[in-house]
């Protein structure tokens, strides 16, 4: 089994899809007006407008009501990053060093949903990552 990507369903995808876009420096694809992925190597980033819930099953989700995920993205620098973002996005907590090793500030998207951006900042923590 492979793990193929996240999707987010937006009540404004294009303010979405341009908001992930400025956070990860990527380009989206536009597979359909209500639909648009940004792939990074690792993974993808699908962005789904509420009117594709139904295609699935109405009210299988609902846009804006996400309090149990966190989409990590792993940079090079993440001071770099930080200063970056930080003017553009709400903040949910500044730089820390977590107890598992990894340097991350958080922030959250215009719909409401936790993004981190982090970085391995101890030797266990860059270790690890390395072996992956």
């Amino acid at each position: 089994m492979k793990f193929a990507s996240t999707r987010l369903i937006a009540h404004d995808i294009k303010s979405m899809v341009a908001f992930y876009e400025m956070v990860t420096g990527l380009a989206a694809d536009w597979l359909a007006p209500v639909f648009a992925e940004i792939v990074t190597p690792s993974g993808t980033l699908a962005i789904g407008a509420e009117d594709t819930v139904p295609l699935w099953q109405p009210g299988a989700a609902e846009p804006g009501h996400n309090r149990t995920a966190i989409l990590e993205f792993q940079v090079d620098d993440v001071d770099a990053a930080y200063a970056r973002l930080k003017d553009k996005v709400t903040l949910v907590h500044d730089m820390k060093v977590m107890p598992w090793g990894n340097k991350t500030f958080q922030f959250r998207d215009p719909e409401g949903t936790a993004v981190s951006l982090y970085m391995p900042a101890t030797d266990a923590a860059r270790q690890r990552f390395a072996a992956r």
